[in-house]
């Protein structure tokens, strides 16, 4: 069996196959202040007490500090359920975005069967755990039950070889996989990654592999935890010990390989993730806007980048660059190395943690005809604001550079 089926077999307590139905027990769930308050809604109309509140997280992040009435207001629902519930990961003090939070207070692990409501929660297969997003209501049904079910999915291989360039991350790789695949090539598909590239990641460029396999469709994306990422787990739980498995190699629906030497930036042009492009196609699109941050490149080494890219540099005076750390841990650590500092002295916003620009929630909404590059995760139409605005997906180098030129650019080596 490949790794997705060996989790669910084990959580399921036999061995699944591929377009079978389970029903199965949830190790973790996870709603944010969008999504709690319909799922709270939902559970208030079928029990009165969670299953267990040692299982349950919630996050306050997309709109991180209130930007409406509104918001308030599913911020107080959120809040008030919390407390009655007495959760014990419970989280509205800007806390951070949902997917490095979780990692960073230990609640990830391999093996376990995570759900949130949130369609980013594949980002968790980066520990080698089982990680999807759903919908409030079903939220609401795991919040009274601890159980959900699976059609247990087909499997793709992707491998992935090579060394990073000078001015390559493993943004470049993800939307150089999902501009193959396509935004819908691997629909309900669990993905896995192997080759000697991602065998040499580090945890944060891991995390941003797994966190956009739902931009092609995936129900989940997982990788076996290298030493790094071990590491990693010890640090954050306290364990020494994980309930790690491994692919069998053979059990694959359709199997990829992709060689990353000599690639080029890549970029995601509007309006779909799939429309993706080497930067030399896209060099010199006037921007308005660049963007760093998010669930996918908001941890400390995308501010590293970034930071040594704008070190003694200035942001051209027609772009505004928001950069917003992904947690108020990575926020502290940024601020101690000097990172904060030197945005700041570029004329760059430096914003609390939370996921505001990505959503067009708030903090950097786009005006119409206004352009952005961004190390987001989505550049739909209407994404990060006016309907006729226009994103680009890149990696923080990139975004940072082109920040300074005024267009779409990369540093020279």
């Amino acid at each position: 069996m490949n790794i997705t089926e060996k989790i669910l077999s084990n959580k399921y307590g036999k061995e699944v196959n591929p377009g079978e139905i389970i029903e199965i027990d949830v190790d973790l769930v996870m709603s944010h202040d969008g999504t709690s308050p319909p799922a709270i809604k939902v559970f208030e109309r079928i029990a009165e007490n969670v299953w267990d509140n040692s299982k349950i997280a919630i996050v306050f992040d997309h709109t991180v500090p209130p930007n409406t009435i509104g918001s308030s207001e599913f911020h107080k629902v959120a809040r008030k359920f919390g407390w009655e519930q007495k959760l014990k990961h419970f989280y509205h003090h800007g806390e951070g975005i949902c997917h490095q939070v979780l990692p960073e207070k230990g609640l990830v692990e391999p093996g376990k069967i995570i759900v949130g409501a949130d369609s980013h929660t594949c980002t968790y297969g980066a520990f080698g755990a089982f990680a999807t997003g759903m919908g409030s209501t079903d939220i609401a049904m795991i919040y009274a039950t601890g159980k959900t079910w699976f059609m247990v999915p087909e499997a793709f291989k992707i491998n992935v070889t090579g060394e990073l360039g000078e001015n390559i991350t493993s943004k470049d790789i993800i939307l150089n996989i999902i501009g193959k695949i396509g935004s819908d090539g691997a629909s309900y598909k669990a993905v896995e990654f192997f080759g000697d590239t991602v065998d040499r990641m580090a945890v944060s460029e891991r995390m941003t592999i797994t966190n956009m396999v739902i931009e092609m469709g995936a129900k989940n994306g997982v990788m076996e935890p290298n030493q790094q990422t071990i590491d990693y787990l010890k640090k954050k739980t306290n364990k020494t010990n994980f309930n790690i498995f491994k692919s069998d190699d053979d059990d694959y629906e359709k199997e990829f390989s992709f060689d990353i030497t000599n690639m080029e930036p890549q970029i995601a042009c509007p309006n779909n993730v799939d429309n993706v492009k080497p930067i030399s196609k896209v060099d010199g699109v006037a921007i308005d806007q660049g963007f760093i941050g998010s669930c996918t490149n908001g941890r400390l080494e995308d501010l590293k980048l970034a930071a040594e890219v704008l070190k003694n540099e200035k942001v051209h005076e027609d772009v505004r660059l928001i950069i917003s750390p992904a947690s108020a841990e990575i926020y502290k650590e940024a601020i101690e190395k000097g990172y904060v500092q030197t945005f700041i002295g570029s004329g760059a916003i430096v914003c609390n943690p939370g996921c505001g620009p990505c959503l067009g929630g708030h903090m950097g909404v786009l005006s119409k005809e206004e352009t952005a590059i961004t190390t987001t995760n989505r550049n739909f139409k209407g994404r990060m604001g006016d309907p006729n605005s226009r994103v680009y997906l890149s990696n923080p180098k990139i975004v940072a550079y082109s920040s300074i030129k005024g267009y779409i650019s990369e540093p020279e080596m």
